[in-house]
């Protein structure tokens, strides 16, 4: 099982920028799709974006306060590491943020269940 760590988490004054990533161990993580979730106190975890295994195709959550134009979901598969550049960050934004492991290439990429290997979520705190 593949083993995710997040980090890059932080607080941030609304208009601000953070950038997470997502290591994971093993040697086939260029196989994997990747996602981000997040998941704010009292509110189910959401989708946010996720990334195919050779990064050439992504998704982003198309939802009311959509991240769609201000995240950027990327990977570097030689250091087995995703990533999420967060832009112009609102309060809203304000939750624990977790990376997934989709090994089997299942959709819609936005459904929790099509992902098998979790982080343990970076804390992500923007004020206004």
């Amino acid at each position: 099982q593949v083993q995710l760590v997040e980090s890059g988490g932080g607080l941030v004054q609304a208009g601000g920028s953070l950038r997470l990533s997502c290591g994971a161990s093993g040697r086939t993580f260029s196989r994997y799709d990747m996602g981000w979730f997040r998941q704010a106190p009292g509110k189910e975890r959401e989708s946010v974006a996720a990334i195919n295994w050779s990064g050439g195709s992504t998704y982003y959550a198309d939802y009311a306060d959509s991240v769609k134009g201000r995240f950027t979901v990327s990977r570097d598969n030689t250091k087995n590491t995703v990533f999420l550049q967060m832009n112009s960050l609102k309060p809203e934004d304000t939750a624990v943020y977790y990376c997934a492991v989709n090994s089997a290439q299942r959709r819609p990429y936005s459904l929790p269940n099509v992902y098998d290997s979790w982080g343990q979520g970076t804390q992500v705190t923007v004020s206004s």
